[in-house]
């Protein structure tokens, strides 16, 4: 191994889509600047006493990673062409994290008790000095939902609550609203309704589980036909951006389901939402950060495994990931 390695705590790589996924682009960039890619899943990382010649060192965290090798993908007709098979795997070897540049924890939501134990064990290698990226601290306080009030003046007006006649009177204050299960991903679970909704309470008391789970509600901004802008940050620096307008009678733009992306370019107004998210991000080692904003509001900030770096290199032209590789600390 060199100093250079890097892994990536991710689904099972034969799940993913090559053509879609930003941790395979991610991994394809690091091999093209030389660094060493390994994968595993957060099923793979154990804490044990560090043996051999390592003993006295204290309890470490370890992995079960294989390194991997990805054929490269090019754009050809507007699409990315993909070999079959486009990756390859060596034998699986245990390891220290600390042996690796970096650890990027890049599982896919839900954020589960698994996910919330695996960024427990990370944060045991951060406490030796790895570099995790996101940092698994940040990966846990950062609900990809409520994360984003720290900068309500930013929003869409918005109430989160468990209660039923709050959410009802939200709703009839603002006429349309949109409601979002605090732990959804890729737009599942968000749903449109309106004060004349037949059923709205037994709608409320559905996504609230009867009043035991609080649940976003925003006023709906019919902007959002226009499209919802994805905008990836790396330590707090747009680099790119991607806008996915809904489509086929959807109120949603997420491209999971259905989505159209879009090429696009940052408005001033959207580059200031950056500009004030940037030192927080900074701050707290959100390294790399995926914002959507809508009609110049933020909605989201997404920060377990941010998608959208195939999309801006297909359609923009820009080298995402490998800027992205470039800035690493």
């Amino acid at each position: 191994m060199s100093s250079r390695d890097q892994l990536f705590v991710i689904d099972p790589i034969t799940r993913l889509n090559p053509a879609k996924d930003s941790s395979v682009a991610l991994m394809q960039a690091a091999q093209r600047a030389g660094l060493p890619v390994w994968v595993a899943t957060p099923a793979d990382l154990t804490a044990a006493e560090r043996p051999g010649p390592l003993a006295g060192r204290g309890h470490g965290t370890w992995v079960l990673a294989q390194p991997v090798t990805l054929e490269p993908m090019q754009v050809v007709a507007g699409a990315w062409q993909v070999s079959q098979p486009w990756f390859q795997l060596g034998e699986p070897q245990r390891l220290p994290l600390d042996v690796f540049a970096h650890v990027w924890m890049r599982k896919d939501p839900p954020v589960d008790e698994a996910y919330l134990y695996a960024t427990h064990l990370l944060e045991l290698a951060e406490r030796h000095g790895v570099r995790v990226i996101n940092r698994p601290a940040a990966l846990r306080a950062w609900n990809e939902k409520l994360s984003a009030l720290r900068w309500s003046h930013l929003m869409a007006p918005t109430l989160v609550s468990s209660r039923v006649e709050q959410l009802a009177a939200f709703t009839r204050e603002h006429g349309e609203v949109v409601l979002k299960p605090l732990g959804g991903r890729a737009g599942q679970g968000v749903v449109f309704a309106s004060a004349g909704t037949q059923g709205l309470r037994a709608l409320l008391e559905l996504v609230t589980a009867m009043e035991t789970l609080p649940v976003m509600v925003q006023a709906f901004l019919p902007g959002v036909s226009a499209g919802d802008k994805r905008i990836l940050l790396v330590n707090g620096e747009p680099l790119g951006a991607v806008n996915r307008v809904p489509s086929g009678g959807e109120f949603r733009s997420n491209l999971a389901v259905g989505g159209q992306p879009q090429a696009t370019e940052l408005s001033d107004a959207e580059r200031r939402i950056c500009a004030e998210l940037a030192p927080a991000l900074q701050g707290e080692g959100l390294f790399f950060v995926g914002i959507d904003v809508i009609d110049g509001r933020l909605s989201e900030i997404n920060v377990t495994s941010p998608t959208g770096v195939r999309e801006v290199e297909r359609l923009g032209g820009i080298p995402m990931a490998d800027l992205t590789i470039e800035r690493l600390p």
